[in-house]
Parts: C-alpha cells; sequence; structure tokens
C-alpha cells in the first residue's frame, strides 16, 4: 500500500509544490493542459484525457476543488466524490502525468502558472471566449477543443441513478 500511496503521491501535486516536477516535464517536451471536476469518471472522460495527452509529451489536470466545484451550479450534491478522491482516479490514468487543483471559478492563474504548450477543453466550450484560452495563444501556445464523446455525461449518470428503476 505504501508503494502505492507514494506513487500517488508524486502524480498529485499542490501546484505550489509541483514547480519541480513542471519543469521535469517540460523538458521531456509540449506539455498539455486541461481542468474540469472530473467527479464520476466515465468513458467519455476517459477518452477525452487520451486525446488531450496525445497532442503533448505530458498530461497536467488541474481540477477544481469542492468549492469551485460546487460553484458550478451542477446541483448542491456534487461533486459526489471529493478532491482527493476524484484525484487518486485521475492519477491512476496513464494518460495523466500530473494532478493539480484550483479554487478559482476559472483556471486561468494555474494556466499562467504552469505556461503550457497546449490548452485543451471539451467540445461545448468556445475557446475564442475563455480568457486561459486568449492567454495560451498570446504566449505562443495553443487552444483547442475536443470533440465529445456522444452519449457520456456525468449530469446524465447521476440523474439515471437518481430514477427509479421500472422494473
Amino acid at each position: 500500500m505504501d508503494d502505492i500511496k507514494n506513487h500517488f503521491n508524486l502524480k498529485i501535486q499542490h501546484l505550489s509544490q509541483a514547480t519541480a516536477q513542471l519543469h521535469e516535464l517540460k523538458t521531456k517536451g509540449p506539455v498539455v493542459f486541461t481542468n474540469g471536476v472530473f467527479d464520476v469518471l466515465h468513458r467519455g472522460h476517459v477518452t477525452y484525457l487520451e486525446q488531450a495527452r496525445s497532442l503533448g509529451a505530458s498530461l497536467v489536470v488541474a481540477l477544481n476543488t469542492d468549492a469551485s466545484a460546487k460553484r458550478l451550479g451542477k446541483g448542491p450534491e456534487r461533486p459526489l466524490n471529493n478532491e482527493l478522491d476524484r484525484a487518486w482516479v485521475i492519477a491512476a490514468l496513464e494518460s495523466v502525468s500530473l494532478v493539480t487543483w484550483f479554487d478559482e471559478d476559472t483556471p486561468l492563474e494555474t494556466v499562467k502558472i504552469i505556461k503550457p504548450d497546449f490548452l485543451v477543453k471539451g467540445g461545448d466550450y468556445d475557446m475564442d471566449t475563455l480568457e486561459e484560452a486568449r492567454w495560451v495563444r498570446a504566449h505562443g501556445g495553443k487552444a483547442l477543443a475536443i470533440p465529445f464523446v456522444s452519449g457520456y455525461s456525468t449530469t446524465q449518470l447521476v440523474q439515471k441513478i437518481k430514477r427509479p428503476s421500472l422494473t
């Protein structure tokens, strides 16, 4: 169990403690950044994260803290999993190099610290309207949206679980 905990402790870092690890990732090649709640991991999330990682040598995922996630208005019960549990699940993915958190309403300040080569969001975002996308582009990086895998949504999954069975 200690080996597993140590492995996750290397991949899960508060941004203030991740300076050396970020520097190491940058020496390996382009750094890709994405963010989100990633509350109940599903096929759509995993596909999205794999596609994001394929753009560079490493993938940094910034999770909304529990407080930040609640401000998104997805419902009073969300997130279902707390931020540390969500971080462990995301860190278990081979495609993910580093997991951190942000408490603000947008990841702009986190993006400014990480300075990714690529900023990636889900297909429902208009990249031209995001301040963090404009910042990445102004600093020589690329910002793009990856299409969703149709039929996968945490909100829909939560609603499905709450519905009483008709059988």
